[in-house]
């Protein structure tokens, strides 16, 4: 099996969290958005993991070998690709060419899901949806009588089908799909100045090859402040019953709600944290009160009364109550 991770987007919607570091690597209770994604298909996969292709942007040699190493933990090789213009989702799948090949799993990076099935790698092709209320804020597939996928239907104003589509595909042939992407390139097939993934999977339906819905559980998303806050308090539910806490971490008169994540060498006293609360390695919290926050490496709070709020690494925020979202390096007093 084979992943092909798309992720060279600028996170605009997540600034100022995304001016220092890709979106993929903010933290979601503890562990970067992408190693979250990479770990929870990888629990759903019948099959090993062989390779993961990360098609970036411009993120430099560190960021590079973060994600190489986060394809080793789950026992695959990495591949870095590289997607220099922003010319659609086709487009980006393509850039990681040399993995399309076999099984096939293409995974949007902000998206987070929580399944109870196998993925069942004998079927040609399946889309993750979620059924949500409210359908005309998505793209959702429709389905004929036997439950397969006959359609896809962008933000429908009238009910066409609940299904949501949240950006996960797989597909037995990606050799298949990497020919169908190329004729795409090659006859400048755009929509708006872009190249569509979903144009070519309706050609490779409409040639016959089967799509079936996979329903996933839990769609969780990390396009801005208030979802990625949302989305580490989901995680921090899911997870409540392992061991949170770092063993190096420092409780001085300090109250912890959980569930909560604490990061190595983290001090905290004359403070409550949580619940749902997220320290990154390092930081230091005086004299404060923190509820459903994430807050990032090597920072410090200090009297301070924070909720639903996202703080970034190697910032200061001192001061009074206050719903914040502060990027890296600032320093703040209230």
């Amino acid at each position: 099996m084979n992943i092909i991770i798309p992720m060279a987007g600028m996170g605009k919607r997540l600034r100022p969290h995304t001016l220092t570091v890709p979106k993929p690597l903010i933290p979601i209770a503890g562990k970067p958005i992408i190693q979250r994604l990479v770990e929870d298909i990888a629990a759903i996969c019948a099959v090993p993991i062989d390779e993961i292709a990360f098609v970036v942007g411009e993120f430099g040699e560190e960021v590079e070998a973060r994600l190489l190493g986060i394809a080793e933990s789950v026992g695959a090789k990495g591949r870095i690709c590289y997607q220099r213009e922003a010319l659609g989702t086709a487009h980006a799948v393509l850039c990681g060419a040399e993995s399309l090949s076999g099984n096939v799993v293409v995974a949007y990076a902000d998206t987070l899901f929580r399944a109870d099935f196998q993925l069942d790698t004998e079927q040609e092709a399946s889309i993750w949806v979620k059924q949500v209320a409210d359908p005309s804020a998505f793209g959702v597939v429709s389905l004929n009588e036997a439950g397969e996928i006959k359609g896809f239907v962008e933000k429908p104003q009238t009910f066409v089908s609940d299904l949501a589509i949240i950006g996960i595909y797989y597909f037995r042939n990606g050799a298949n799909l990497r020919r169908e992407l190329e004729f795409l390139i090659e006859n400048n097939i755009q929509v708006k100045g872009e190249y569509y993934l979903t144009d070519a999977i309706e050609t490779m339906r409409r040639k016959g090859v089967v799509f079936v819905p996979s329903r996933v559980e839990e769609w969780l998303d990390c396009g801005n402040k208030q979802a990625t806050v949302e989305t580490n308090q989901r995680y921090l539910e899911f997870i409540r019953d392992t061991e949170l806490v770092a063993a190096s971490a420092q409780l001085v008169n300090t109250v912890l709600v959980p569930p909560v994540f604490v990061g190595e060498n983290v001090y905290l006293e004359n403070t409550v944290i949580g619940p749902h609360v997220s320290v990154g390695n390092g930081t230091r919290i005086v004299g404060s009160v923190l509820r459903n926050c994430i807050v990032q490496e090597a920072t410090v709070l200090r009297n301070v009364l924070l909720a639903d709020s996202m703080v970034g690494s190697f910032a200061r925020v001192e001061g009074r109550p206050a719903d914040l979202s502060v990027g890296d390096y600032n320093v703040i007093r209230i």
